[in-house]
């Protein structure tokens, strides 16, 4: 299969402008992330979406390959289909620009074996061990069934414990699998009710009958999302280079 490796990196984050160029340790946060997505042996290609001038630059003075894209996409799934209208490609992966402690590993877990048939979106998820994220609304509850079919996901604490204490609460990933089918279709296919609640395009696919494919991985990454993350995630990028 020919699989590529897609990282959206936008300029005017609501929370964090500016986010890929954040400084951890000395190189801007986008590198981070570009460096490890390119470690995953089976992608053909990886490239950073941009929209940005101040971006370009960076990635063209660090070697990154990018992809201009408009700088008026509603959310990250519509960049991810700009790119699919440019590069030819049987999937594509999404990595979230601001996982700058993303595993390759982690990314492998969620690519399907075989090339799929028909519209596909797969997923990750971990279980969640921090009671402070179940609670966080930043980070997005996947609710699946017994047999791992995604039934729902939302920002609040889901499902709620009345008849069990006995389960896990299962955090999204920033990883994301697509086919052009399912950019497609997302696309062409306007805003649902829950998704404008929730505010998490994932619901899109769910609430018109399209299944999401969620896969287990072993993560630790955090995602930065503000600049407490940011914080965070340089203390623990310092004690990672040290034990090099």
């Amino acid at each position: 299969m020919n699989i590529v490796g897609v990282i959206p990196a936008r300029f005017n984050s609501t929370r964090f402008q500016g986010k890929p160029l954040a400084d951890i340790c000395g190189k801007p946060m986008i590198w981070w992330v570009y460096n490890r997505v390119s470690q995953v042996k089976c992608f053909s290609d990886v490239f950073v979406a941009i929209d940005d001038e101040r971006i370009r630059e960076i990635c063209e003075e660090m070697s990154i390959k990018y992809v201009m894209t408009r700088n008026d996409h509603p959310e990250h799934i519509s960049r991810i289909h700009e790119v699919s209208d440019k590069v030819e490609a049987d999937l594509y992966v999404c990595i979230n620009g601001d996982e700058p402690l993303i595993s390759p590993l982690c990314i492998e877990q969620v690519l399907p074996k075989e090339k799929p048939e028909g519209l596909y979106f797969g997923g990750a998820m971990r279980i969640m061990s921090d009671a402070a994220e179940t609670i966080d609304p930043s980070r997005i509850k996947v609710v699946i069934s017994d047999t791992g079919r995604c039934l729902y996901m939302t920002r609040t604490p889901s499902p709620y414990p009345k008849g069990t204490l006995m389960f896990c609460y299962n955090k999204y990933v920033g990883i994301e699998c697509f086919n052009k089918e399912a950019l497609d279709f997302f696309v062409s296919t306007p805003q649902a009710n829950l998704e404008r609640i929730e505010d998490i395009d994932h619901l899109r696919f769910l609430e018109h009958g399209k299944e999401i494919h969620f896969s287990y991985v072993d993560s630790e990454s955090i995602s930065v999302d503000t600049p407490k993350d940011l914080e965070k995630v340089r203390l623990l990028m310092e004690k990672e280079l040290s034990k090099k």
